[in-house]
């Protein structure tokens, strides 16, 4: 199971504590393949994006207007985090209800 995400948010940091097997993967240093970042669009679309983060208030109108996926390659924090991948199930946040999923797919 992977955990992409950041190593200081606070929100994978729940994620990895209660994932102990999970392996995170820091979309700064490390990226997200781009085949994870295709599946996770198509899957679940315009939430892929955080419009509440601080790089996405820096970004101008041109930029927010371009394609997601590009975007999303070019500032992977603007991801919403976590991305939680098991198998071939991606998971997306960290709430009762994704907790819940991501457990009953171990």
């Amino acid at each position: 199971m992977l955990i992409y995400g950041l190593k200081n948010c606070d929100t994978c940091r729940k994620a990895i504590k209660a994932l102990p097997d999970a392996q995170l993967v820091d979309v700064r240093q490390d990226g997200v393949p781009a085949e994870v970042l295709a599946r996770a669009l198509a899957r679940f679309g315009a939430a892929l994006v955080n419009t509440r983060s601080t790089t996405w208030r820096g970004l101008d109108d041109a930029e927010r207007a371009s394609d997601p996926l590009e975007l999303l390659v070019a500032h992977p924090a603007l991801m919403k985090r976590p991305l939680i991948a098991a198998g071939e199930d991606l998971f997306l946040g960290w709430n009762d209800t994704t907790q819940a999923e991501v457990k009953a797919a171990q």
